[in-house]
């Protein structure tokens, strides 16, 4: 738009009613808001302040173009308020990739539609950088070292035990010690240490399979190809649909997930998502009936 700056002065000065004062709201000279209205009533061609003694009133096309401006600033700012409210319930998090895709992503929807915050999902585990990368909060296990000096808050304990498809169950005639061992790359001791606590040492030599992700450790689990072992939130949805069973339980891993944030006060978007996680973490914990098995193991 021509003279957009012009118009804001005339704006300023027209709610003063002091070119003065209007100068003063600006921080320019009073020379200079004198010459964007002189601007102005060149463009319109049409006065629209006149002088009596020392001080400036405005004309009667000054006062109709006062009503015009006052609309179209208010929408203005109506609408940078609108925008920043917007920015201000956007959340970049940082998940680990399993949690965010067996987890978190299939409950988002219920977070946005009950708190009308977008929560913008990027995935990846161990150290974080928040801040600075744009990110907000990170959700991560606690089993490296913090680098930095964030916040932490307590999301739940860590619940493991060993899942099986069914059918793969059944298949291995209900005895882990015939079954293959699945794996993940990024928690490649997770079997030993599980197989040791619980007395199972000697299985150590089990067949083995390997996987990049702990996602395709899982999928692989589905549909039958082993056994993998399973953080309560990771496996909750298939046990409860039926495509995964836990005959031997789940016990404490020791372990724990946890929230990271920024030192300082959270904003509202950041405060909702967080009551929200622990809520919905805090219920996801295995029952008494599963901690001991979902069905005895023989």
């Amino acid at each position: 738009m021509r003279h957009l700056k012009a118009f804001h002065v005339f704006h300023v000065a027209a709610s003063s009613a002091s070119f003065t004062q209007a100068a003063s709201k600006l921080n320019i000279t009073h020379g200079a808001v004198s010459k964007q209205i002189k601007v102005l009533e060149s463009y319109l061609s049409q006065p629209l302040f006149y002088k009596q003694g020392r001080k400036v009133y405005l004309t009667q096309e000054g006062e109709l173009l006062k009503s015009y401006t006052e609309q179209a600033f208010q929408a203005l700012e109506s609408g940078v308020n609108k925008l920043t409210q917007v920015k201000s319930q956007c959340l970049e998090v940082s998940c680990e990739p399993t949690l965010t895709m067996r987890w978190l992503m299939p409950r988002l929807s219920d977070f946005y539609m009950s708190s009308g915050v977008d929560v913008r999902l990027s995935t990846a585990g161990g150290p974080v950088l928040l801040g600075v990368t744009g990110l907000s909060l990170a959700i991560r296990r606690d089993d490296f070292e913090l680098i930095h000096d964030y916040k932490q808050t307590s999301l739940v304990d860590e619940w493991v035990g060993p899942v099986f498809a069914p059918h793969y169950w059944h298949q291995v005639k209900n005895d882990l010690s015939t079954a293959k061992l699945l794996h993940s790359q990024t928690r490649p001791h997770a079997w030993e240490k599980w197989l040791s606590s619980n007395g199972y040492s000697h299985l150590l030599n089990n067949v083995h399979q390997s996987y990049a992700h702990f996602y395709f450790c899982f999928q692989a689990a589905v549909e039958g190809l082993g056994a993998a072992l399973g953080s309560y939130p990771l496996v909750v949805d298939d046990i409860k649909r039926g495509n995964l069973v836990a005959p031997f339980g789940f016990g404490l891993s020791g372990h724990k997930y946890i929230l990271l944030g920024l030192e300082k006060t959270p904003d509202e978007a950041e405060q909702k998502f967080t009551d929200w996680l622990q809520t919905s973490l805090r219920s996801c914990v295995p029952t008494e009936s599963e901690r001991k098995g979902l069905f005895a193991a023989k």
